[in-house]
């Protein structure tokens, strides 16, 4: 019998590897709720149901029977973070994640892992899903985790359970790694804690900056499992922890048939090696069992940090992956650490050499499922067995995912795209449901707000008769009543190539108003409010899908623009100072300072080294914009009559308001104030009662409780002025890096008491005058080297590289740094630079590029790189790691060829507005796999 058994598995192994990869057309991707606030993790519930959670406290579910999403409860959580200097900033904490118990169907618990509001801590909590209703009044505690909450970031939070139902649970490192430039934070000064992660994630008796893994039980505790990694009663560890030396930790999963432990963990942001260690490298890794992955000592596969004095600067060894120490003065754990396990996969922002389909970009490692047929026994649609033991992968930056395989001892061996024509944005969370399909959670293009791409998405495999695919859009999506748009069904298709029939449904308040046919009907609304408007495609043979999108009605989106008066609004130079005025135009509530006060609208500077994080860069925009929300707030109190019980700094009938903004400081609660406000109360501060306010809508009153919250908060400090001139410093220590300055200016208008108040923003992005020649948003025939050194080929016919939309009014000249060289038998010709396509006008060209012998040169020399910075945690001198070559493409561990490259001045004609550029190498001799030249640099000059 075992020999049968084996030799049905052999069987089915081999046919697994002879199988081809399914047509991408064989997957259909369809939207089932978008519009959400910060998705995090979701989760199955036998009947069907998905419960996700959203960082700010919601709990919502998912019902594919009705296709309505509901709350069913909110956490109160804390979500920012108050440094030691009293600043307040947007956290990455909230709530964290979910997961259902294995035996949900007996006692209807989830775990929700999630910031405490009060206390300094993370908490795992098990809550009864009574029905439709989470009892959270009645949660239990299982497990807590001691943070500190001055400074950002990193905080895990995923979770899995295994068929012992041991429950996983991955915690982020929770230290602060703004002073340490993206290499090892390793700060042992005193006061400097937070910004040591020896404390943390290499600590063996701390738990942050691990994976755990506990039983729980019934009565809200747990127990330890038998194989982690250190045995209960070993002295200075905790026995709860699986693997350690983890940063961020992000979703984990395990293999039903190995056990092997799988996740994403996202990695530092240095962008080129240097003495204190190497660049930073985003991971998804693979745990046969208990270990520690080296994390702040090493990085990747096990390349070494060196040991960094934050106080002298002086650059000590590397550590030794084989035998790590922690000697750090805020380790309370072993001093002598397990050898460190090397990563499964890892990458850096540019080319991996180990691993070049992941492309260079930002990135951030969040993982996915193994996946196996078995684990789906009812399922209509599985996957095909071409993926059977592969680990699905997605990459939150890049938008991919990833079919990993492996050998049979769960090596690696190859990667490959799965829909390599279909983007996954901010993929947060990713499994496969209990019916087979692959499900996406999209956290949405931007940081601490809603997003309307921030979605639920699905992924049918259609092995006969395939659906639709289907798109809906709208000419206009918002506006004043009575409002009128075209519908759209442009995008449809179906792979079978069937012809199909178009549904058009409108609903207001879930009833329906409209029904249309046709694949581009006209739709008029008269009445205010918010509109469902679904698209049902069905084709010969009965199959159909849908699409959906929200029309408002009742309030036109404002209109922001910033005027740079004829000035340069692509590229910023040395010795500019460009005049700007902000704009702002709404149908209802006028223009800037003609109905529109200026107080109302927010404008902001920032500059954007290399390397930036986009979460801090994040966090300075929601404070200029919470700024601004307070602005409209106050104006509604003075509308209001909250002035007969209320005032600014004395107390009155009720408390003041710098008392209210006192008391709830740094605590996630303008929902509930809000909710009091409209309701009443009393009893909080005494016994007067708080009249209720039934005609003040829900968004009225958070604007309100959110002007009152920012008395306890300083302003933001990157608010520039609606008009002047832009002031472009570099700050202090960033003076040599090639960055970009991002001017936004942002308005909420009015709105009503039937339609919410719309934000609407414009952004410029100035960058350096100097354009990346690897990192084109257009190429054709551009062939990238990394060894023996870095270069970018130009190769065959006409080949180019394209820059979208950048201003040209006010360049007189382009640089263009190029060689021809004789060793990589290259053919010389002429770089024409060309508008808005390849054969688009001339506007300039070289020189011909004569071929050349040339040699060439040592590594380039030593630069500094840009220092974040933390409040109070002063950062450290810069160590001279290896300098951005010329153009401003990063520096890697292969360095750029140095040459003697001569450079070219292309004076151009002259050319006014955005366009996009194209630089075409062009010689009509050349071979189609033969060099043309080897591009350098591209400079535009006034």
């Amino acid at each position: 019998m075992k020999q049968f058994i084996l030799a049905i598995s052999l069987a089915c192994t081999s046919l697994a590897a002879l199988a081809q990869a399914p047509d991408e057309n064989r997957f259909v991707k369809s939207v089932l709720v978008d519009k959400l606030d910060e998705p995090m993790e979701f989760t199955f519930l036998p009947d069907g149901r998905i419960v996700f959670v959203e960082r700010k406290g919601e709990v919502k579910q998912y019902d594919p029977a009705t296709g309505i999403t509901k709350s069913i409860g909110k956490i109160v959580t804390n979500t920012k973070y108050t440094n030691r200097a009293g600043q307040v900033r947007e956290a990455e904490e909230g709530v964290m994640g979910v997961i259902v118990d294995p035996k949900f169907k007996e006692n209807h618990w989830l775990y929700i892992y999630y910031a405490h509001p009060k206390e300094a801590k993370h908490v795992l909590a098990r809550i009864e899903l009574k029905e439709e209703q989470l009892l959270i009044d009645q949660q239990k505690i299982v497990l807590e985790v001691p943070t500190q909450r001055e400074e950002c970031c990193h905080t895990g939070g995923g979770m899995v359970f295994d068929k012992a139902g041991n429950l996983f649970l991955t915690v982020g490192n929770n230290t602060s790694n703004s002073n340490s430039e993206g290499y090892a934070p390793i700060d042992e000064r005193p006061g400097q804690a937070y910004w040591d992660d020896q404390r943390g994630a290499s600590n063996t008796n701390d738990l942050r900056g691990k994976i755990l893994r506990i039983h729980p039980e019934k009565d809200g505790s747990y127990t330890i499992p038998k194989g982690n990694l250190f045995a209960a009663g070993t002295p200075k560890t905790r026995p709860e922890i699986y693997t350690m030396g983890h940063r961020n930790p992000w979703r984990p999963s395990l293999d039903s048939k190995t056990g092997f432990l799988y996740w994403g963990e996202v990695g530092p942001d240095a962008s080129v090696d240097s003495e204190k260690g190497p660049r930073g490298y985003d991971e998804f890794n693979q745990a046969k069992g208990p270990g520690y992955f080296g994390w702040p000592y090493f990085i990747g596969n096990n390349q070494a940090y060196s040991d960094v004095n934050f106080e002298t600067l002086a650059i000590g060894p590397k550590f030794n992956p084989a035998a790590p120490v922690n000697e750090s003065p805020n380790n309370t754990g072993l001093r002598e650490l397990p050898p460190a396990t090397k990563a499964f996969i890892w990458y850096p922002y540019g080319i991996s050499e180990e691993f070049p389909l992941v492309g260079s970009s930002g990135r951030s490692a969040t993982g996915g499922p193994v996946y196996h047929r078995s684990d789906f026994p009812n399922a209509k649609r599985a996957f095909p067995s071409y993926y059977e033991g592969k680990w699905l992968i997605v990459e939150f930056m890049r938008g991919w995912i990833m079919a990993v395989t492996m050998d049979e001892n769960g090596n690696y061996k190859s990667m490959e795209r799965v829909m390599p024509n279909t983007t996954f944005g901010s993929a947060i969370d990713m499994d496969f449901s209990p019916e087979g399909d692959l499900y996406v959670l999209e956290y949405g293009s931007a940081w601490f707000r809603g997003n309307e791409n921030a979605r639920l998405v699905k992924i049918e495999y259609q092995g006969g008769n395939r659906k639709p695919e289907v798109l809906a859009t709208a000419a206009k999506k918002a506006g004043s009543a009575p409002f009128a748009t075209t519908l759209s069904s442009e995008g449809t298709k179906d792979a079978d190539g069937d012809k199909l029939t178009y549904t058009w449904t409108v609903k207001k308040a879930g009833k329906v108003v409209k029904t249309m046919a046709g694949a581009s009907p006209a739709l008029a609304l008269k009445d205010p409010g918010k509109y469902a408007v679904t698209l049902k495609a069905t084709d010969s043979k009965g199959a159909s899908n849908s699409s959906a999108l929200e029309i408002l009605v009742g309030n036109e989106a404002p209109i922001v623009d910033i005027d740079f008066e004829g000035a340069n609004k692509s590229f910023y130079f040395a010795d500019s100072a460009p005049k700007y005025k902000v704009k702002v135009t709404d149908k209802e509530d006028g223009e800037l300072e003609k109905g529109i006060a200026a107080e109302s609208v927010a404008a902001t500077l920032d500059y954007i080294p290399f390397g930036y994080d986009p979460i801090e860069m994040s966090q300075s925009h929601r404070k200029a914009d919470s700024d601004l929300f307070a602005s409209a707030g106050l104006r509604l109190i003075n509308k209001s009559d909250c002035k007969s019980c209320h005032q600014l700094n004395l107390r009155s009938v009720g408390p003041s308001y710098n008392e209210v903004a006192v008391k709830y400081k740094g605590q996630n609660i303008i929902d509930q104030l809000a909710d009091k406000v409209i309701a009443g109360g009393m009893g909080v501060w005494g016994e007067h009662a708080m009249s209720a306010h039934p005609a003040i809508s829900k968004a009225d009153a958070k604007q309100m409780v959110s002007y009152i919250m920012s008395l306890s908060e300083p302003k933001a400090s990157n608010k520039i002025a609606l008009k002047g001139e832009l002031a472009l410093a570099k700050p202090e220590g960033q003076k040599s890096t090639k960055g970009v300055f991002v001017v936004r200016a942002t308005y909420l208008d009015k709105g009503n008491k039937k339609i919410a108040p719309v934000q609407a923003e414009k952004w410029v992005f100035l960058r350096a005058p100097q354009l990346d020649v690897e990192k084109a948003d257009v190429t054709k025939g551009i062939l990238q080297l990394i060894t023996p050194g870095r270069s970018t080929n130009m190769v065959g016919q006409n080949p180019h590289l394209g820059y979208k939309g950048l201003d040209l009014t006010g360049i007189s000249m382009i640089e263009i740094a190029a060689t021809a060289q004789a060793r990589a038998n290259a053919t010389g010709g002429v770089i024409e630079i060309r508008l808005d396509s390849p054969a688009g006008q001339v506007i300039g060209k070289t020189n011909s590029i004569e071929v050349a012998q040339g040699g060439f040169g040592g590594p380039p020399a030593a630069a500094a790189t840009p220092g974040k910075g933390a409040p109070l945690g002063t950062p450290v001198a810069n160590a001279a790691p290896v300098a951005a070559p010329a153009g401003g493409a990063p520096a890697q561990q292969a360095p750029r060829r140095q040459m003697t490259t001569p450079i070219q001045k292309v004076a151009i004609q002259a050319t006014t507005g955005e366009h996009d550029v194209y630089f075409v190498a062009v010689n009509p001799k050349a071979a189609d796999q033969q060099i043309v030249v080897q591009i350098q640099g591209i400079e535009m000059k006034k």
